[in-house]
């Protein structure tokens, strides 16, 4: 049988197991599987207006805080209820907030609002603390970048001190600008203990050097950088994926690589919106070693599209999901009596998921209506196209289609079409029913390509084909 090697649509489409187009088709560690889909978090209500970002703070005791801002105010999720902790912004068209946590203090910056605080209930500003797009905690600092006082310009606090933003030598607060490099900073990582700064085609390297200077920053050979605040993640020790203007990239603390060239770069970029380019979303789920990559797609101003990576077999996927933003949410744990009362009002989920237990921790996403929801859902419907299979010499007739099946849909079908020389059209061909671990299909052709459209969840490792020579010249 030939291994399914995930969605490759830049590929040359006789690659053995390549799929060439898919909807809902993402890659697991035994092979390629059908999409999760969005459930709601049990008794969690929908936020009062767009979700401008979220986040999961966890304090120094293990207790953990879920946190989601709009246009107007920062919320904190305690007892299945949004609470505001507090309001009263006004964040511009397409600004977000940005979280990290220090210690005990979550802080929360956006572009036009001084930097918020908050150790146990209400958030409040910083006195003295910058305006700032994005920060991001350090070596005992908090940074912060793209503020107020110039969109090149970083800022880190005192050291061990979040509340002091006065520079002085004595505290080590600074502030500089990244100037080797024309544009502002886009987004802004962490790096162990060192801190990643990008602009829109180029990357620095912050580390902490002590008085006089405190930051260091080392500008990386390349023309790469960021798009976006969210389009950025940290895969821990493996360093960071983020999206840049042409190229999706492994940053590993030296340099970055492309890991979607010549499979799905030049899709991406045919299909994502250049215009909202700068709205994608990467998040990485630790929990199943994928990295999920929101877009919006041409025709659209949203985050309705993704790109699913899979770090331990370099196989890509592709998902519809609609999203407002995207984080790796933890489970309080789910019951019947908690989830409906009794078996039959039990959402769609395997009872494997992460979504039952207490700790948890699963891909969640505030959908577009506003509603935490996980992406633990059972898959519904699915389809791809898998590589083409032939000759150019032999006309063949193929009967048979099987898929090493993991774990079977409910339901599924083939649809087939066949061309006699390749960069042809395609013509309609045979068609089949999943049945007995087989699908049959009759057509004749040079060159055969099949689409397996299923329903439910499905789990597949390999495909096989059976045909026999029908001709020759």
């Amino acid at each position: 049988m030939t291994p399914l090697l995930g969605f490759l649509p830049d590929v040359d489409q006789s690659t053995p197991g390549a799929i060439l187009s898919a909807t809902n088709v993402v890659p697991v560690s035994n092979g390629m599987a059908g999409a999760p889909t969005a459930i709601a978090v049990a008794g969690v209500p929908v936020l009062a207006a767009e979700c401008r970002n979220a986040a999961v703070a966890t304090r120094l005791d293990g207790t953990r805080r879920i946190f989601a801002g709009t246009a107007s105010d920062l919320y904190e999720l305690v007892a299945a209820a949004w609470v505001s902790r507090a309001s009263g912004f006004t964040l511009a068209t397409d600004v977000r907030w940005d979280f990290t946590q220090f210690g005990d203090s979550t802080l929360a910056a956006a572009a036009g609002e001084v930097i918020q605080r908050s150790t146990s209930t209400t958030f409040a500003a910083i006195a003295g603390a910058p305006q700032a797009m994005a920060i991001e905690t350090a070596a005992g600092f908090v940074m912060a970048v793209n503020t107020n006082a110039g969109s090149d310009v970083w800022h880190c606090c005192a050291l061990l001190d979040e509340t002091d933003w006065t520079p002085a030598l004595a505290t080590q607060s600074a502030t500089g600008r990244l100037v080797s490099t024309p544009g502002a900073i886009t987004a802004l990582k962490a790096f162990g203990d060192q801190v990643v700064a990008y602009k829109d085609r180029s990357i620095y390297l912050g580390r902490y050097v002590g008085s006089p200077a405190v930051w260091a920053w080392d500008l990386v050979p390349g023309d790469v950088g960021c798009v976006g605040v969210d389009a950025v993640t940290d895969l821990g020790g493996l360093g960071h994926l983020f999206v840049g203007r042409s190229d999706i990239m492994l940053f590993d603390g030296t340099r970055a690589q492309t890991i979607a060239e010549g499979k799905v770069r030049q899709w991406f970029y045919n299909n994502v919106s250049q215009q909202y380019l700068f709205k994608t979303t990467v998040v990485h789920d630790k929990q199943n070693g994928v990295v999920w990559i929101f877009f919006p797609s041409t025709d659209s101003a949203v985050c309705n599209q993704a790109l699913v990576y899979h770090l331990g077999t370099s196989r890509w996927g592709v998902a519809t999901q609609t999203i407002e933003c995207a984080l790796n949410y933890v489970s309080a744990g789910a019951t019947i009596g908690s989830v409906g009362g009794t078996i039959g009002a039990l959402p769609d989920i395997s009872f494997g998921s992460q979504y039952w237990l207490a700790g948890g921790r699963m891909m969640t996403v505030f959908d577009s209506v506003h509603q935490l929801a996980t992406l633990t859902g059972n898959t519904a419907s699915s389809s791809m196209t898998i590589f083409d299979v032939g000759d150019d010499q032999v006309v063949s007739r193929l009967s048979r289609l099987r898929v090493a099946y993991q774990r079977s849909p409910i339901s599924a079908t083939v649809a087939g079409s066949y061309r006699m020389e390749r960069g042809a059209g395609f013509s309609l061909g045979g068609s089949g029913v999943y049945a007995n671990g087989k699908f049959d299909i009759r057509q004749s052709g040079r060159f055969h390509r099949l689409t397996i459209n299923a329903m439910g969840p499905w789990v597949a490792a390999a495909v096989d084909f059976d045909f026999f020579g029908a001709g020759q010249r």
